[in-house]
């Protein structure tokens, strides 16, 4: 579909992915409009690039010349589906648009599309190959899932041969794109709620998607994820790049660790590149150093161009991001939501840690807390204090015996306390055993994000 100069409309169009569709769309000199149900500070930039917004859903928003785009989270009652319905027009999802700018619209020629998935790292991996791309001068278009720093954006339509973007296998819409370059970070079972048969049903997911990348394109995978080796035994038919810590294409080795960052030699076929030094904390950013080094080199620009660049990125928002200092207390906020992400990140909070390391867990969605309740149990035994609140249901319906509460007596340890209520009340509960010297980190997908702030306030107010 030739997009240039159509008017699209987004059902709720607030979130950090509609919105970074729209302004892409927006920069390409395409109408936008759109409607939430409440402002947002992605909302205020959009309507700053002209876009027109309502607040709250209505059928009068829907024209009969609109391309109209609807967020997985609304249903089929909403004014707005049905109104675009009653009018025959076809309701487009995020990823139809994302394969559609993917493809190069307004550019004179298809960019080369690099795109990110996996289970976890595919927000990093697609943000630091942005800024890495941008900081050489190459100019990249992207469209990815947070908000990236310096360039202080999530998308971005220019004129470089290249197009980033994070690649969702959540709802196995994955399977529509085609990349020319696909990394694909590592493979774990998560969102059982679509994937109902498990495991395999993800593999089947990413078989699909396989088949669909360019004839002239490559696969990069993380050699050292069982999840990904399963991958590969069963798609003997291509041949992957593999990249990791051991036995891979691309290869960190003589790894140093810092409290926040990391240092360590590329290796690409057994031959070192050179020293890329990391501000990011953890292993699992060396694996992300690594996938984003591979991908670009892969596109052929060389290591010498991209390499000053690793260092200045100070990671993607939600990601590890220090939210409050105060009185000798640290407050760490991350978007860690499944239970090896958390393992990991309780790892590098555990380094980074002098005092006390304080965990503040919110379980998103139900369906989650019951698949994978086991392996959340494990997660956090590096803590000396966790305080779990009530899950966060993102429009899920509850499930019988699955709460925080039933989950803190599973866990069946004095230092594991089960916080009720919203997390305005929760802030204050919690602010009350924060000491001096402690490193917090809250870990969750929901509004767990704003309790840092909430408990900083609390004790400047004298609690």
């Amino acid at each position: 579909m030739d997009i240039k100069n159509k008017k699209f409309h987004f059902i709720a169009i607030g979130g950090i992915g509609m919105s970074g569709l729209a302004k892409y769309l927006i920069e390409l000199g395409c109408c936008v409009s759109g409607s939430d149900i409440k402002e947002s500070k992605y909302i205020k930039e959009l309507e700053k690039l002209g876009a027109k917004i309502a607040i709250g859903h209505n059928a009068e928003n829907i024209q009969p010349d609109m391309i109209v785009v609807a967020s997985s989270a609304i249903n089929e009652t909403n004014p707005e589906k049905i109104r675009a319905k009653e009018l025959g027009l076809k309701i487009y999802h995020r990823s139809d648009i994302l394969k559609m700018i993917s493809e190069g619209p307004g550019k004179n020629k298809k960019p080369k599309f690099l795109g990110f998935s996996g289970t976890h790292g595919k927000t990093t991996t697609s943000g630091l190959c942005t800024y890495v791309l941008e900081n050489a001068g190459l100019k990249p278009s992207f469209c990815v899932g947070g908000i990236i720093p310096d360039l202080n954006t999530n998308a971005k339509a220019d004129d470089g041969e290249y197009f980033v973007a994070e690649l969702d296998e959540s709802d196995g819409t994955i399977v529509k794109y085609s990349p020319y370059i696909s990394v694909i970070n590592n493979l774990e079972i998560d969102h059982v709620d679509f994937y109902k048969h498990g495991f395999q049903d993800l593999l089947d997911t990413f078989k699909i998607h396989l088949s669909h990348i360019e004839k002239s394109g490559k696969v990069l995978v993380n050699n050292d994820c069982q999840g990904i080796k399963k991958l590969m035994e069963q798609n003997p038919e291509y041949k992957f790049i593999t990249f990791g810590l051991k036995d891979a294409d691309y290869m960190a080795v003589d790894i140093e660790y810092s409290e926040l960052g990391s240092e360590f030699c590329l290796q690409k076929n057994g031959q070192v590149k050179g020293k890329l030094k990391l501000s990011i904390p953890g292993r699992h950013n060396v694996y992300n150093a690594i996938a984003v080094c591979a991908a670009i080199m892969e596109c052929g620009v060389d290591f010498s161009l991209i390499r000053p660049y690793f260092e200045h990125f100070s990671g993607m928002g939600r990601r590890f991001q220090l939210v409050s200092e105060f009185n000798g207390i640290k407050i760490i906020d991350d978007y860690a939501h499944h239970p090896s992400e958390i393992t990991t990140t309780l790892e590098s909070a555990k380094n980074a840690a002098h005092g006390r390391l304080i965990a503040i867990f919110q379980p998103h969605r139900y369906s989650r807390l019951k698949g994978l309740w086991d392996d959340f149990l494990k997660c956090f035994d590096t803590v000396d204090e966790l305080f779990v609140v009530d899950v966060y249901a993102a429009s899920e319906k509850p499930i019988a015996g699955i709460n925080s509460e039933k989950f803190v007596q599973s866990l069946n340890t004095p230092k594991a306390k089960y916080i009720s209520g919203s997390i305005e009340e929760a802030a204050k509960k919690i602010a009350t055993q924060i000491q001096n010297g402690d490193f917090v980190i809250t870990l969750g997908a929901g509004d767990i994000t704003k309790i840092g702030k909430l408990i900083e306030a609390e004790n400047k107010a004298g609690v």
